[in-house]
């Protein structure tokens, strides 16, 4: 077979699995695994090719994170990759695009190689907040009907800003906007999320096993990690469930969001509000900004489950009990 020929079946190849053929080598855009996936990288598509992208499943997931420690064991791009990984595998299951990641957020670790942008439990964000904003207007200008920001950096303050920005923007523009951490769609599988530990550590080793090195560690306490030992527990299987769990809601969601009516947004809203409104709150101006999380695997274990059901009214229920 000349040359010619073989190049045409190899590129025949790579266009029946992608949308565009920017993966021309054939990987997996996830460094996870050797099979073609359908291309879902905003900024690899033409103007046409978006436009046709964008009729099937108007739905952009913003990927959150920062350049933080995670450990001897792990890169310190952690929060930024598997939230966008999560992402490209959510959009190839369900449908819709992902903007590229945004790196850097409120707080970080006091660690070595963390980028701090805002200060840590800083919930009045100066830079954050007024970015997401801007991002979330110019994607419903663009075309885009639901947002999903996914953050995979999680300090109590990161979190209330995603989510108080999400639940402002949804008003403000009249579409559904979910602005979360991956860790709450996973709390009925055990994941009430940790840092550089067995939850994220196990994601990495699903999502980019060449990242992760668990003979760096030595005996613990493990410096900068936060959470269940990793070098005894962490696991690519773990991973793999955590990540089969965050994905399948999250491709589940971006099938439905862009067809919710007014009152089902409504709905949505009303629910995103109370637990923002909660988290925010409960620490009085005085106690611990993550006072509302200490029973959020208890409290909030079926939100992953209630979101993807669209059973809001029990989201709002269970917030009672954070």
């Amino acid at each position: 077979m000349n040359k010619k020929i073989k190049r045409r079946e190899f590129l025949g190849t790579v266009a029946a699995g992608a949308l565009l053929g920017a993966n021309a080598t054939g990987k997996d855009i996830n460094n996870a695994g050797s099979t073609p996936q359908r291309e879902v990288r905003l900024e690899y598509f033409r103007p046409k090719e978006l436009k046709e992208a964008q009729t099937k499943c108007p739905t952009i997931f913003q990927p959150l994170g920062t350049i933080e420690w995670h450990g001897v064991h792990n890169c310190v791009g952690v929060d930024s990759l598997k939230a966008h990984a999560l992402c490209v595998r959510a959009a190839q299951k369900g449908g819709g695009l992902v903007s590229p990641t945004l790196y850097g957020g409120v707080g970080g670790v006091d660690q070595p190689h963390t980028f701090v942008m805002d200060e840590e439990n800083n919930v009045f964000s100066k830079l954050l907040r007024p970015w997401l904003e801007q991002l979330c207007r110019e994607m419903v200008r663009d075309g885009f009907r639901a947002i999903i920001i996914l953050t995979g950096h999680y300090g109590a303050a990161q979190q209330i800003v995603v989510r108080e920005t999400a639940v402002r923007m949804s008003r403000a523009l009249g579409i559904p906007v979910l602005g979360t951490p991956e860790y709450i769609l996973a709390l009925d599988v055990d994941y009430t999320g940790d840092h550089a530990a067995w939850g994220e550590t196990s994601l990495m080793m699903h999502l980019y096993p060449d990242t992760v090195d668990l003979s760096r560690l030595g005996d613990p306490p493990h410096q900068g990690v936060g959470g269940r030992d990793p070098k005894t527990e962490a696991s690519a299987e773990d991973g793999r469930l955590l990540t089969e769990t965050i994905v399948s809601r999250l491709a589940i969601l971006a099938q439905k969001m862009p067809t919710w009516n007014y009152k089902t947004l409504d709905r949505f809203i009303d629910s995103e509000a109370t637990l923002v409104a909660k988290q925010l709150s409960a620490p009085r101006g005085k106690k611990n900004v993550w006072t509302a999380w200490r029973n959020i695997g208890s409290a909030l274990r079926n939100y992953g489950k209630y979101l993807a059901e669209e059973n809001f009214e029990q989201i709002k229920s269970s917030v009672g009990g954070l």
